[in-house]
């Protein structure tokens, strides 16, 4: 990855949208006229002009408060501001045969960049993108264990995340903030999903030997076996805030509403999961401390590094790569792939002085997470499975 990469602020590129219609072309985001007040700037709108960019949803919408949104909201940003046409696009179903006619359908209507957030895109890539060579695809979160034996071709480039790392961060700082009964709350055990879980099983473990009180915290550990709450969900949570559970990481996009409903009723708190969703909980929930803190990953600055190559000319970079993108800077969180969000979290015992000692650590080497997928880590405090609940 390039060096250009670190120069983009994660937080800054994360924010809020409202929802508008969709489909295969009855909803158009039309981006702003560029201003062109230069040659220069004329020089840059010609160039652009070459391009335009389509957004596929997956098996969500834009307001899903995770992949979707955060996809949807950085590839129009980038249009907007750098006057590129731009329209998103959600499938008629969850399936690759929806996902595939969706592409279709934006290639009909012009778009030569398509960006697709999550590994349900695999199986749509593997089937276009040597069909539609001059179509440039941009992934997010699709990874070899995805595509399998395919070599992505020369116009496919794909972003995966250390999210154990991101996971872990939460873990021990929700531990070090002076929690002992923690959750994890997974959405389908995909393995993006159990890299957030392990690692925060691993930090929570850390800072328990740390302070010294690993016999004392325990961690919850489920797997929803969807991406949204329900009933059946918001009774498990139920069951763990009343019998003491105090925090639950919530993993898996729209699951977090089961552990806020059930959070709200004990004055429980909830850990989000990709971006920052402290405003948006508080907004849905009518209070500003429900959510403690955010376990993210830079969807939203990825999109915009690439975006930006691709204009200048230098796709050459990404051409037919899988980048795994995690810390990059030891003295600069805000820079990082994976990070907590300081500016909005409402813990008060871990300050951010420990947080960014904590990444320098991450950084260097002097603590190192495992991000296999295969068991749960070995640890000393106490972690309790439960089967998944649907």
């Amino acid at each position: 990855m390039k060096k250009k990469l670190l120069s983009v602020l994660l937080v800054a590129s994360m924010v809020a949208t409202m929802f508008v219609g969709c489909g295969s072309s009855s909803s158009s985001d039309s981006a702003s006229e560029p201003a062109a007040t230069t040659d220069e700037g004329a020089a840059d709108a010609a160039t652009n002009s070459d391009y335009k960019v389509a957004m596929i949803t997956d098996s969500g919408d834009i307001t899903d408060m995770s992949f979707n949104q955060t996809t949807y909201e950085a590839a129009k940003a980038f249009a907007d501001e750098n006057g590129v046409e731009f329209q998103y696009y959600k499938p008629t179903a969850d399936s690759d045969d929806a996902r595939i006619a969706s592409f279709e359908n934006a290639v009909a209507d012009g778009y030569n960049v398509v960006v697709v957030p999550g590994y349900l895109f695999a199986n749509m890539i593997k089937e276009v993108a040597e069909t539609y060579p001059n179509v440039t695809i941009i992934a997010l979160d699709c990874g070899e264990g995805d595509f399998g034996d395919y070599k992505l071709p020369e116009n496919v480039c794909s972003f995966t995340y250390q999210e154990e790392l991101a996971g872990y961060m939460a873990g021990y700082a929700a531990v070090k903030e002076g929690y002992t009964k923690l959750g994890f709350l997974g959405g389908m055990a995909v393995p993006a999903v159990i890299r957030y879980g392990y690692g925060f099983v691993q930090g929570c473990n850390d800072a328990a030997v740390e302070l010294g009180n690993a016999s004392d915290v325990q961690v919850n550990y489920v797997y929803g076996g969807q991406f949204f709450g329900d009933e059946a969900i918001t009774a498990q949570m139920d069951t763990w805030y009343s019998n003491g559970t105090e925090v639950v990481f919530a993993c898996g996009g729209g699951i977090y509403t089961s552990a806020c409903e059930a959070a709200q009723k004990v004055d429980g708190k909830v850990i989000g999961v990709d971006s920052d969703q402290s405003g948006t909980i508080a907004n849905q929930y009518g209070t500003d401390d429900l959510c403690i803190t955010s376990a993210m990953k830079g969807l939203a600055p990825t999109v915009e590094s690439t975006l930006t190559d691709l204009l200048a000319g230098n796709w050459s970079n990404y051409a037919g790569k899988i980048e795994n993108l995690g810390i990059v800077s030891g003295t600069d969180p805000s820079v990082n792939y994976v990070q907590l969000p300081t500016d909005t979290w409402s813990m008060k015992n871990f300050t951010v002085d420990d947080y960014k000692e904590l990444v320098g650590k991450l950084y260097d080497g002097t603590i190192t997470v495992d991000n296999t997928t295969e068991k749960m880590p070995a640890t000393e405090i106490t972690v309790k499975e439960y089967d998944n609940i649907h």
